[in-house]
C-alpha cells in the first residue's frame, strides 16, 4: 500500500469511527499513570529546553493535546481526519486543532521544542516511516524531544508485523529496531516504558514509549 493509499484509508477510517473513538478514549489518561508519567517526563524536558510550542500528531479527538497544555506546553494538535479535529475543536474550544499529514506538516523547519507521536505512527507502512522521521526531526530545533508511542513486535527477527488494528490497517515495531531508525535520524534515545498486556486487554502486546533528543 502506498503512502497515499494508507493515507486515505486511515482518514476515511478514522473519520468513521470518530464518535465511538472519542466516547472510548477521551478520558484513557485517567486510568494510565505510566503513560501520564511519561508525558510528564517529556513535558519537563521540553520545558527545560525553553521552547514549549509542542505539536501531538494523531491527536485524534484532542485529549492528550489538553493533558499537554494542561502540564505548561504550548500544544497545538494534528490529525488526517477532519472528524476527529472537529471532535477535538468542540471539546477543547481554546486549543488549536489542524488537518494534515506526518508527511508534510505545515509547520517552519525548527520551530517546535516537541513532537508528539502515540499510536499514530502505526498506520505508517514501515517503508514510509524514515520520511516520517525526517519530518519530525525538520520541524523540531536542536534540543527538541520526540515522544513516540506504539504497539511493539515480540520477535527481533521481524522488526514489524501487521496486526489486526479495530480501526485502520496498523503495524507494531520491535523497540529496539525503532530505536535504531531513530539514531539513524539524528536522534538519541533518552528513555523508554514498556507497559505489559493486561489480562483484560483485548489484545496480548506491549505498548511501548520511546523518548528521544534531537541531537
Amino acid at each position: 500500500m502506498s503512502e497515499h493509499d494508507a493515507l486515505t484509508a486511515t482518514r476515511e477510517a478514522y473519520d468513521a469511527a470518530a464518535s465511538t473513538y472519542a466516547r472510548l478514549f477521551s478520558d484513557s489518561l485517567r486510568d494510565s499513570p505510566l503513560d501520564r508519567a511519561i508525558l510528564g517526563v517529556f513535558a519537563e524536558a521540553v520545558r527545560e529546553g525553553g521552547d514549549g510550542r509542542v505539536a501531538d500528531l494523531g491527536c485524534g479527538p484532542g485529549h492528550v493535546t489538553a493533558h499537554m497544555a494542561e502540564l505548561g506546553l504550548n500544544a497545538f494538535g494534528v490529525d488526517a481526519s477532519p472528524a476527529m479535529v472537529e471532535l477535538a475543536r468542540q471539546a477543547h474550544p481554546r486549543l488549536r486543532f489542524d488537518v494534515g499529514s506526518m508527511s508534510a506538516l505545515g509547520i517552519a523547519d525548527g520551530a517546535l521544542g516537541g513532537v508528539l507521536s502515540r499510536w499514530s505512527i502505526i498506520h505508517i507502512p514501515p517503508p514510509e516511516l524514515p520520511g516520517i522521521l525526517r519530518e519530525f526531526r525538520r520541524v523540531l530545533a536542536t534540543g527538541g524531544h520526540l515522544l513516540l508511542g506504539f504497539s511493539a513486535s515480540e520477535d527481533a527477527s521481524h522488526p514489524t508485523q501487521v496486526f489486526d488494528h479495530a480501526v485502520a490497517p496498523a503495524y507494531r515495531w520491535w523497540p529496539d529496531h525503532l530505536a535504531a531508525l531513530l539514531r539513524e535520524h539524528g536522534f538519541a534515545e533518552v528513555a523508554r516504558t514498556v507497559r505489559a498486556p493486561q489480562p483484560t486487554d483485548r489484545r496480548q502486546f506491549q505498548e511501548v514509549h520511546l523518548l528521544a533528543r534531537l541531537a
